[in-house]
């Protein structure tokens, strides 16, 4: 299963279109989100993906994985922030933690790949974009994004 975790609904009814399993509400309290994705997966994740750059998410994603199982840390959290967690459960239940910056890729292998499937109608990426800003308007585009309007805002340098 697939799990999506998102604030805004709009955003979770579009993980259901693209194929997500199910979509929880990140507004839950701390602990709630990953005790629900952990009874909708009986026991948890395999890989859980923390895409937004906060430890507390992080941490979440990390108590929705299962033993054995992967979280994936892609979003760039502030240099100040911490990551508290059980160190039992790195040996204990065999777990991993492991950072992805800028998704690892290697474009000389991936791009072609990725285009394979966008050609194939397989990657929609096209579902993600919420539209396009002039280089000026980057603030409004930003608030948009901080206010959770919309997936992804292409900005343009020129009009």
């Amino acid at each position: 299963p697939i799990v999506a975790i998102d604030p805004v609904a709009e955003r979770r009814a579009l993980a259901i279109e693209l194929g997500a399993s199910a979509a929880i509400d990140a507004g839950s309290p701390p602990g709630a989100t990953a005790e629900q994705i952990r009874e909708l997966t009986a026991g948890g994740v395999d890989h859980a993906f923390e895409a937004v750059g906060s430890a507390g998410v992080l941490a979440e994603a990390w108590a929705a994985t299962r033993r054995g199982g992967t979280t994936i840390a892609i979003g760039l959290p502030h240099p100040s922030a911490r990551l508290e967690l059980p160190a039992v459960q790195l040996v204990g239940e065999a777990r991993t933690l492991v950072g992805s910056y800028l998704g690892d890729a290697v474009p000389a292998e991936d791009l072609p790949r990725l285009l394979a499937l966008w050609r194939a109608g397989r990657l929609p990426v096209d579902r993600l974009a919420s539209g396009t800003r002039r280089l000026d308007e980057l603030n409004v585009a930003l608030d948009a994004l901080a206010e959770g309007r919309g997936v992804r805002q292409v900005v343009l340098p020129h009009t």
